[in-house]
């Protein structure tokens, strides 16, 4: 695991450099390596998880000269690759992951990304023409980030975190006017978009390639075709599930897992405990975080339960309200965009605390509930029997803020704007129209492909890296989505585990952490007291009356728009410090989905 940093065709200062390498030097603490050549520039913080005491970043083969490649996260198949390759006369100082990259890439050149399994952004740099060109590749389902910003002139910068990327002189933080609304109507920006004009996110299974004078050039690759998943009735008794589990917790560094009071997280946790049991290993450390006082009808009793089942080690952390008003400014720091789900306060937590413990590499249930269509909102749209009646509550369920009351905080100048332009729930709704195949795929597609990396994986990268932790997801691996497919399309059945659960008092998290008397909803106050909030955008009024209805009587509805609003406003703040901001100018809308 690593974060990286580069620029092709533009002048950058080691200053510059040292700069971008710092914002995001929590990510790897292991060692950085900066490389500069005429035109271009690439480096890395790196954080040891395979092959620790070598594999220096970035990577260079003497039977390569011209091409310098840099690994953000992990190539689970690196050791087929590497005997391929040496069977082609290549060798190799180590046996990490990464080092195999120059190697790789001259071998299939900008196909190289087809033959990774892992996850992964990736980037080379290649001298061996007259103009260098730079390569960047993301893994097929966006579990790796990268930020990039493509100059007038073609000069193109990137790195693995939006402070990094600012970090260049020549990236200017420019907010976009249509970007309160996609964060509210989404929890966080799909597709390629970020809330700042000019910067992207390289979308998941994508390979870009830029010259000085072409600019960046994004192609999606095909699909990488999984292995057949196995019959979970058949006579080896495995399930794709099972192999994956086994598969990830074989590492040169020690493996723990993240609990949630989901069965995904818990399903992830019962396989590898039995794994390490099996092969007569210690016990495997489970982590969870709870709140200290009373939820109530909660589940928070069954983390703690499935770990006592499955014979784990179990580390509970309990956070106080203090110390969650103290934790979220820092949290929206990491997470380098505004992300509305408040689980990433948790998530936060409990990556500081798996590092604390002595773990940089942790499983997660992430991804279960999204590929096998269990979440309610997913099972409500399919069961929906008004024909295309289903998108609308759908888009509503999937907000960060109801429609209704987006508009209602809007100031007349921005509903006006919108109006003439076209909302986010507007383009949203007529993406899924348009989409091919039937409902359960086009809910499934909207889910995993646009839904989950902006909203799940990017938070999960972003604030694991601040613990210098490296997250593994079982459920996002070939096989296991060729299961899920299998499902989707009535071949297979469906399995007992990653489906969400309502919770049983009706309570949001939003609610639970903005009670009334809580040291969050008194953060909420003070930052959001503004008579201007968000240039004008807002309507502070309707701001106020959120939040005395906030203490009043609290609503599901208004206490998530309370929360988005929040870390809406902390992200402004933290944007303030690291880039020059310009004013806001009203520009026409991007397309919804743009990949």
């Amino acid at each position: 695991m690593s974060r990286l940093f580069g620029s092709l065709a533009g002048e950058v200062t080691s200053a510059e450099l040292a700069a971008a390498a710092s914002r995001q030097a929590h990510g790897g603490r292991d060692g950085r390596g900066v490389l500069r050549g005429p035109g271009w520039s690439l480096g890395c913080n790196r954080l040891a998880v395979t092959e620790a005491a070598h594999a220096g970043q970035p990577y260079r083969s003497p039977q390569v000269p011209g091409v310098v490649a840099a690994l953000d996260g992990e190539l689970y198949n690196h050791r087929e690759l590497r005997r391929r390759l040496r069977a082609r006369g290549y060798v190799f100082p180590d046996r990490s992951d990464g080092s195999l990259l120059p190697a790789l890439y001259a071998e299939y050149g900008l196909g190289f990304a087809r033959h990774l399994d892992g996850m992964f952004a990736i980037a080379v740099i290649d001298q061996r023409t007259a103009e260098p060109s730079l390569v960047l590749a993301t893994d097929e389902y966006g579990i790796k980030t990268l930020y990039c910003h493509t100059a007038p002139s073609g000069a193109v910068r990137f790195a693995s975190e939006l402070s990094a990327l600012l970090a260049f002189s020549q990236v200017p933080a420019v907010r976009r006017d249509t970007g309160l609304d996609d964060y509210l109507t989404n929890g966080a920006c799909l597709g390629n978009r970020t809330l700042l004009e000019g910067i992207r996110v390289l979308p998941p299974a994508t390979t870009a390639s830029a010259t000085g004078s072409q600019g960046l050039v994004v192609r999606r690759r095909a699909e990488r075709t999984p292995e057949a998943a196995p019959d979970p009735d058949g006579p080896d008794g495995d399930t794709p599930l099972q192999r994956e589990v086994l598969r990830l917790t074989g590492t040169d560094a020690r493996v723990c897992a993240v609990m949630t009071e989901g069965t995904d997280s818990q399903l992830v946790t019962a396989l590898a405990a039995r794994q390490l049991r099996e092969a007569g290993e210690p016990p495997l450390h489970t982590f969870h975080v709870s709140y200290r006082g009373r939820r109530p009808g909660g589940r928070q009793g069954s983390a703690r339960a499935a770990a006592r089942r499955s014979g784990t080690t179990h580390h509970e952390i309990a956070l106080d309200g203090a110390e969650l008003a103290d934790l979220l400014p820092r949290t929206v720091w990491h997470l380098g965009q505004p992300n509305a789900d408040p689980a990433a306060l948790s998530m936060y937590a409990l990556f500081r605390e798996v590092r604390g413990a002595g773990f940089s590499v942790a499983l997660s249930g992430e991804g279960g509930s999204e590929i096998f269509a269990g979440h309610p909102r997913v099972v409500r749209a399919e069961q929906d029997p008004r024909g295309n009646g289903w998108i609308a509550p759908y888009v509503d369920a999937v907000a960060a803020v109801p429609q209704w009351l987006r508009e209602s905080l809007y100031a007349e100048d921005y509903r006006a704007h919108l109006r003439t332009q076209g909302s986010e729930s507007d383009r949203v709704a007529a993406s899924l129209l348009a989409a091919d195949g039937g409902r359960r795929e086009t809910l499934a597609d909207f889910e995993t492909r646009h839904r989950l990396p902006a909203h799940r994986l990017r938070p999960v990268d972003h604030l694991s890296a601040a613990w210098a932790v490296q997250a593994r997801m079982p459920y996002l691996r070939s096989g296991v989505l060729a299961y899920a497919r299998q499902i989707r399309a009535g071949k297979a059945p469906v399995p007992a585990g990653p489906r969400s659960e309502p919770r049983p008092d009706g309570l949001t998290p939003a609610q639970m952490l903005l009670a009334p008397g809580t040291p969050l909803l008194q953060l909420a106050y003070d930052t959001l007291s503004s008579e201007q909030p968000y240039d004008g955008r807002l309507d502070p009024a309707a701001v106020r009356r959120l939040l005395a209805d906030q203490v009043r009587a609290s609503t599901p509805e208004g206490a998530s728009a309370v929360w988005a609003l929040l870390v809406h406003e902390l992200w402004s703040q933290e944007l303030r410090i690291i880039g020059s901001t310009e004013p806001l100018v009203l520009l026409p809308a991007e397309p919804a989905l743009a990949a």
